[in-house]
């Protein structure tokens, strides 16, 4: 496949946010260097020579959670791990995206190479096999808490070792029959997938069960993923801005260097200086210097401030999910001394509350995004400045974009329920021995759907944005809604009278979703 994204995981190197948006949506190629291999290798030793000196070792010979203290018979280890995963794999809902589900299994298998959580060699590279065949646990998306780890899903995620669960496989033909994600794969059961490429079921050793379903890996595959989209999506919100601001014929001065000298929120300043460069050249700025409107309405004034507020969200957010893709956060984990000895520490590294955290602000910050985007469409129907009302000349028999607004609204309310933190609750679980939990997992699929909406918001935007800048010809836009107009009217044409509106809306965010010369326009952020 010449889409695929290839990765040597190397001895103390870091994922990062970059690589990632190059390889979301694309199957993966991983490899193990030898050194990571040598590690995973030395921790497998460190726990079975835990199990052989008979001392109590958390999940390597004792029950789980609330049965802690219950210890386990040496003949029953590997049961102990089997019933482990399988008595965890309580997940309900829709699946996962395999788009999120290739990023939980690189996340989880980069965590084993750091070589603390103590798996054998022979797990990891099956783990490595399922990727490079893009053959992909089918994991549930509810009944994590996260804390204990992502247990549910991550236990759905490595049920396929057992020869539990299912799988889902690409098909044998991506031709036209095969468009869409969706239709190019099929769902087998993880037996079938095992016979198909000779994978025999697994009997997990010592912690290996544990080490599997301990960790964030869930959630921070959905935050890694929302942190990949959001990034973009901001850079598109400031050349849509844009193109509204053109359209409305607003102002750039509250894009003024010197003013956001004087408040200098390293988000505002960045979206100053993009709106500043897509204005670059306009006609129609020139075509209102010296007119009486004094000021514009905050949707437009402000948005410097509101969209570089989601912006610094948008920066912390990135930070922590980086940081977190490339931690260990099982348990317990463990340590050689310099006399050998070996230490199983057990600590909490496995609660998402960091994740939890920031993936509520990232709500928040979303939907305010979309807030003021469905704000300037709103303004866009106006009949501000010569535009027609509702950006239609011939009204009455025609309704033009009244009832887009109604949708983008709707979504907008979508977001505002959904952005209701949910890392403010904790529900104690374990018979009390897991008395506060992060809730991060309902913060990742909250925040996840709440990232879908707004794309939607955005489109729509840009739909009637377009609409507007039409009415401003001959006069030409600055070089970004100039670049925009060109890519979106390839796809949507203006509208004279009513039609499926809905349609366009569609194309306007696939534009916004897998458009690359749309993407590169947008990221000019100021003049050459």
């Amino acid at each position: 496949m010449t889409d695929v994204m290839r990765l040597t995981l190397e001895e103390g190197a870091e994922l990062s946010l970059a690589w990632l948006d190059g390889a979301l949506n694309r199957p993966l190629e991983v490899h193990l260097a030898p050194g990571v291999q040598a590690r995973i290798a030395r921790a497998a030793g460190w726990v079975a020579k835990l199990a052989g000196d008979g001392a109590a070792v958390y999940g390597v010979n004792t029950g789980f959670g609330h049965l802690k203290n219950r210890r386990i018979a040496a003949d029953q280890l590997e049961l102990l791990q089997e019933n482990l995963l399988i008595s965890h794999a309580v997940g309900v809902g829709p699946a996962a995206p395999e788009s999120l589900v290739r990023l939980m299994l690189l996340f989880k298998l980069r965590m084993l190479g750091v070589g603390h959580s103590g798996v054998r060699p022979e797990v990891a590279q099956r783990i490595v096999a399922w990727l490079n065949a893009d053959a992909l646990p089918v994991v549930p998306t509810r009944g994590s808490l996260g804390a204990s780890g992502d247990l549910a899903p991550l236990s759905h995620l490595f049920l396929p070792l057992l020869g539990r669960g299912a799988m889902s496989l690409p098909r044998e033909s991506r031709g036209a029959e095969a468009a869409d994600q969706a239709a190019a794969r099929r769902e087998v059961s993880a037996e079938e997938a095992g016979r198909r490429f000779g994978w025999p079921a697994m009997k997990l050793a010592a912690k290996e069960g544990l080490a599997l379903i301990n960790g964030t890996q869930f959630t921070c595959a959905y935050a890694a993923g929302i942190a990949v989209r959001a990034a973009r999506l901001a850079d598109l919100a400031d050349l849509i801005l844009a193109m509204t601001i053109e359209g409305l014929r607003g102002s750039i001065r509250p894009a003024d260097e010197r003013l956001h000298a004087l408040r200098p929120h390293a988000g505002a300043q960045r979206v100053a200086a993009a709106i500043r460069g897509h204005l670059e050249g306009s006609e129609i700025l020139a075509s209102h210097a010296d007119c009486d409107r004094v000021q514009d309405p905050y949707s437009l004034r402000c948005a410097p401030q509101v969209h570089g507020a989601f912006r610094d969200a948008l920066a912390h957010f990135r930070a922590t999910v980086t940081r977190e893709m490339n931690s260990v956060t099982d348990n317990p984990l463990l340590f050689e001394r310099a006399d050998g000895t070996v230490d199983a520490v057990s600590g909490g590294n496995f609660h998402a509350e960091p994740l939890a955290l920031v993936l509520d602000y990232m709500a928040i910050a979303l939907t305010d995004l979309a807030n003021i985007s469905e704000r300037r469409c709103y303004l866009l129907l106006g009949g501000e400045d010569g535009l027609p009302k509702l950006l239609m000349r011939d009204t009455g028999v025609n309704s033009g974009f009244m009832i887009a607004q109604y949708t983008a609204a709707a979504l907008l309310n979508e977001c505002k329920v959904l952005s209701t933190p949910a890392s403010v609750d904790s529900i104690p679980t374990s018979l009390g021995q897991e008395d506060h939990v992060s809730m991060g997992a309902t913060a990742a699929l909250k925040c996840h759907e709440i990232l879908d909406r707004v794309e939607h918001v955005l489109g729509i935007e840009l739909l009637l944005a377009a609409q507007a800048l039409d009415f401003r010809a001959p006069l030409r836009a600055g070089r970004g809604p100039r670049r925009a107009m060109e890519i979106v009217r390839t796809a949507i044409s203006h509208a004279d009278r009513d039609r499926e509106f809905g349609i366009d809306i569609r194309a306007a965010v696939a534009l916004l979703r897998e458009n690359p010369a749309l993407r590169t326009a947008a990221a000019v952020e100021s003049p050459p």
